[in-house]
């Protein structure tokens, strides 16, 4: 697939302006009273699918948006294309202990959640979209963020301006607190296909928000700004800062909302990663996995055996005013416990412009699609890897450099999304990503 591929919608406008982006919201909010104000439901007719790199492909039959499939969780190799690998690419063959579906060997996919390998907290959560959340991480004072911790998947990217965010993808449990929500971005679109995802989000730049309503995901945003969708139980939290950064979302709410309106929510055909509980063997150690996005961005996981989690932490200065390097443990104020993760996948994808318009406002396309290279950390060890995206509408394959597909723990999946010129570096058992965009 072209490189070029992303060339969306651009329109004429810039970037939005925050400041005005802060006015509509108060008065939305203060016409409301404090309370979230009854809308109309979306009239779908008015939004027409346009032909993108992201449609159905020519003879398919249904779009992945325009009704339920049959359940089919059970992994398999077969539809998977064969890497293509240069002479002498292969690296020092790794050894699996050998899995079953006894013990704590291989797991049973078609009895549990997809995108985690276990159990959900009510197997009925399983019949159902997930929803995809985009949740802020800047500026640093809306931290503690709220919900993270319940998310099963959660990928972080780059937007602009040295800032990252999260989209947090939320399957096997229910949140009542989730934000604060922020504005939509390309990205999102990667997520909310291959998860086959409501897509929760706050407003989003014209360029961006005018191609999400062209295409077939139109019935399924659940946008704060610009869209009343039938059921949007957005709430503001009590605090001092701007209304701005307190808007958050509650998914208890939704999912009942949506079965007492009768909306779409139906079981989606969501193919189940590699699960094992074992542990790989003769692997690389690696108890720190740093990722630098800017100076105003940057933090590191840290393996702890007791748990056998990698534990977020989250930078604590701004090193644009020359102050050393710090970190502080990133939390979730909604269950008072550090953000953390059985697995965390560095991601290197190409970040591009469609025009200098994007390029200016860094309005950024990233393209995940096709395959990249990719590094797996669990148990405290790392595996060199490659990322496939065999399917639009499903998650990413992971394999080894040999082309073996590569086994999570069972639980919480962190992809950090880095640019595929950006470099790594190794001290001992610690890893450094530094996010370059060429």
């Amino acid at each position: 697939m072209n490189k070029n591929h992303l060339n969306y919608h651009s329109g004429n406008s810039r970037r939005a302006n925050r400041f005005a982006t802060l006015i509509v919201l108060t008065i939305l909010f203060t016409n409301s009273c404090g309370t979230a104000s009854q809308p109309e439901a979306v009239d779908a007719e008015s939004y027409s699918a346009t032909a993108t790199p992201f449609q159905p492909i020519d003879g398919a039959v249904d779009s992945l948006f325009s009704a339920p499939l049959p359940v089919q969780n059970e992994p398999t190799l077969t539809p998977y294309p064969a890497p293509i690998l240069l002479a002498g690419s292969l690296p020092t063959p790794v050894t699996l202990v050998e899995a079953t579906t006894e013990g704590t060997g291989l797991l049973p996919a078609a009895v549990n959640n997809p995108l985690t390998g276990l159990p959900a907290s009510d197997p009925a959560l399983l019949g159902r979209r997930p929803i995809a959340i985009k949740v802020s991480n800047a500026p640093d004072f809306i931290r503690p963020q709220s919900g993270l911790t319940l998310a099963d998947v959660v990928f972080e990217y780059y937007i602009e301006w040295g800032d990252t965010r999260f989209i947090a993808v939320y399957y096997g449990n229910e949140a009542q607190r989730v934000g604060p929500v922020r504005s939509g971005r390309y990205f999102d679109e990667h997520v909310t296909r291959m998860y086959h995802a409501y897509y929760v989000f706050k407003g989003a730049d014209p360029r961006e928000f005018n191609y999400f309503k062209e295409t077939d995901m139109a019935d399924y945003l659940v946008d704060l700004m610009w869209l009343e969708f039938p059921c949007s139980p957005f709430e503001v939290a009590k605090g001092s800062i701007s209304v701005y950064h307190r808007i958050f979302f509650n998914t208890y709410k939704f999912t009942d909302c949506l079965k007492r309106k009768n909306l779409d929510n139906n079981q989606q055909t969501i193919r189940s990663g590699f699960f094992s509980n074992d542990s790989p063997k003769n692997l690389t150690s690696a108890s720190r996995i740093y990722t630098d996005y800017s100076a105003y961005s940057y933090n590191y996981w840290e393996y702890d055996a007791s748990d056998r989690k990698y534990h977020r932490y989250q930078e604590a200065n701004d090193q644009v005013k020359k102050q050393p390097a710090a970190y502080g443990p990133l939390t979730d104020a909604l269950t008072n416990q550090q953000v953390t993760a059985d697995n965390v996948v560095v991601l290197f994808a190409h970040h591009g412009f469609a025009n200098s318009w994007e390029q200016e406002d860094e309005v950024y396309h990233i393209d995940l699609i096709e395959s990249g290279e990719a590094f797996m950390f669990r148990d405290g060890t790392v595996i060199p890897a490659r990322w496939y995206r065999t399917d639009i509408d499903q998650p990413l394959l992971l394999t080894t450099l040999a082309g073996a597909p590569i086994f999570f723990k069972p639980g919480v999946t962190f992809y950090q999304v880095i640019g595929e010129s950006s470099t790594m570096t190794q001290s001992g058992s610690e890893y450094h990503f530094r996010f370059l965009t060429p």
